[in-house]
């Protein structure tokens, strides 16, 4: 039987209207891909949660890991479910955690708890809403106490608009503690200007932002993603050779006059000129059936 001929579990959003399905990695033992509308969102290892797969959630993982004591547990939100692959890893890693995942689809949550559930033992509260709308929301308790947010937030292959502005960022800054990171993946292509917008706005909002990629990203040759950190407090400069030596490689940080000349003459998004990550070609993420 062909890939094609194989049915795996699979549900229609009802909000999207895209179809989520979720299917074993040929490769890895006890490892699920789960694809929304043809785009790989999430890898998950069930029998390992503590490893990560895809090159940007890596990255995102080194920076948690850096957070605090080796093994802290930690306060976090992450906005953009997908298949729980942080939160697991958080949970993994840090056992004990708080955390707080939104997501707008709500049967997708129910799908991933259905097909690949999270440990029962994990503190961690799924918000069903929009990301922006449950931010506004989230408890008075969660306001400078939060360690980690996670801005990882797709709609099929691209990031809606009304999460990548200013007035959104300026939602998400109260909630970190003095010690918190705000990680934003952004995926862009060729020119970088979605991307180079989006660190110009986190810079608009933050004090301190570096940005972490595969260097041939970086330099726009080819369509991937651009890991942002940003925090309130200056960011550790012994973090960089850890970043960097954590992989995967090559690997790039850039931070200081590098992140300035990187945002050029890049301008802030608000509200009113927000506009959509671009899409990328279908060969770049999406898969066939």
């Amino acid at each position: 039987m062909s890939r094609s001929e194989v049915q795996h579990p699979s549900v229609r959003l009802k909000l999207s209207g895209m179809t989520a399905e979720i299917q074993p990695d040929r490769f890895v033992p006890g490892s699920f891909e789960l694809i929304v509308d043809g785009t790989p969102q999430s890898h998950v290892n069930i029998d390992n949660p503590g490893e990560l797969f895809f090159e940007y959630v890596q990255r995102i993982g080194h920076v948690i890991d850096l957070l605090g004591d080796v093994g802290e547990a930690i306060t976090a939100v992450h906005l953009g479910a997908g298949a729980l692959t942080l939160p697991r890893y958080v949970e993994a890693t840090r056992p004990g955690s708080r955390q707080q995942v939104v997501e707008i689809e709500s049967d997708l949550i129910d799908f991933v708890r259905a097909e690949l559930p999270w440990d029962k033992r994990a503190n961690l509260r799924v918000r069903h809403g929009d990301a922006r709308e449950v931010l506004a929301k989230l408890p008075a308790g969660l306001h400078g106490t939060t360690d980690l947010v996670v801005v990882d937030i797709f709609s099929g292959a691209r990031t809606p608009a009304h999460v990548t502005s200013r007035e959104f960022y300026e939602l998400a800054r109260p909630l970190l503690s003095p010690r918190g990171v705000l990680v934003v993946n952004v995926a862009d292509g060729p020119g970088l200007a979605f991307a180079r917008a989006q660190a110009a706005t986190l810079s608009a909002v933050f004090p301190h932002v570096i940005g972490l990629a595969e260097t041939q990203v970086l330099k726009g040759r080819r369509f991937g993603n651009i890991v942002l950190v940003a925090t309130l407090s200056p960011v550790d400069l012994t973090w960089v050779p850890r970043l960097l030596a954590g992989g995967p490689h090559p690997a790039k940080v850039v931070e200081g006059a590098e992140l300035r000349q990187f945002m050029a003459t890049a301008l802030v998004t608000t509200d009113a000129t927000a506009t959509p990550s671009p899409l990328p070609g279908r060969t770049v993420f999406q898969i066939g059936n």
